[in-house]
């Protein structure tokens, strides 16, 4: 049985949701998934669909969810079905909704230097995470984004911060969280803050680590079914 997955797009066009969407969708068929592309938040409002996929991916920037929809989002991922996601289409849609925060484990609030800072993703050697094995450190000139994040995520790659001069470097050094997963009852969640433009998923670690991501999300659908 073909395992199904719903990207919902939409939001500010800055973040290129149509082309970020036709990645994820050429990335996700070639894996074997069946794909279904929304424009419309409404298709969230369908608990039975939501319920049957293996996987929602959001690619939508700001805007805003109804507490119906959200309330869906939350119940099919405690369910099992997997949330996975990158950018601001994951972690900077909703602003006003703190429920969208705390499933899928941080949200955007910087990103200093804006969209031309160039930046090392350090992969955290110490994971177990089949996401980054076999993966190194890697450069990338984009957004280098700073996020409130959930202390119980399970951070798989970090970038340190200052790069680019901004009041908040009288702190010292920090290193942010780029790559990490976390669990929602029964599902799991996948986020990466690379994702700005389409075409960071040109870098081959970008690529890779997104389409792993995917892969390790969506298998807990197949998990919490055996469970029931």
């Amino acid at each position: 049985m073909s395992k199904k997955v719903l990207i919902v797009r939409g939001g500010w066009t800055g973040h290129e949701p149509v082309q970020v969407s036709e990645v994820f969708q050429a990335m996700l068929q070639k894996e074997g998934f069946q794909v279904t592309i929304s424009d419309t938040l409404d298709s969230l409002l369908d608990t039975e669909m939501l319920f049957d996929l293996h996987m929602i991916v959001p690619v939508w920037t700001g805007g805003h969810i109804t507490s119906e929809q959200v309330k869906n989002v939350n119940k099919a991922v405690a369910g099992g079905t997997a949330i996975a996601g990158c950018h601001g289409g994951m972690c900077d849609a909703f602003r006003d909704c703190v429920d969208w925060q705390f499933i899928t484990g941080g949200n955007w609030v910087s990103h200093p230097g804006g969209g031309d800072v160039e930046y090392v993703v350090n992969i955290k050697k110490s994971s177990s995470s089949p996401i980054v094995e076999g993966i190194n450190d890697f450069t990338v000139k984009s957004e280098q984004y700073y996020l409130h994040v959930d202390p119980i995520v399970d951070v798989l790659a970090t970038t340190r911060f200052p790069v680019f001069s901004d009041h908040h470097d009288t702190n010292g050094f920090v290193d942010m969280p780029v790559l990490w997963t976390k669990r929602w009852g029964k599902g799991r969640v996948f986020y990466s803050s690379l994702g700005h433009h389409a075409d960071i998923f040109d870098i081959p670690e970008a690529y890779e680590t997104m389409r792993r991501g995917f892969l390790w999300a969506a298998e807990g659908k197949d998990l919490a079914n055996k469970l029931r």
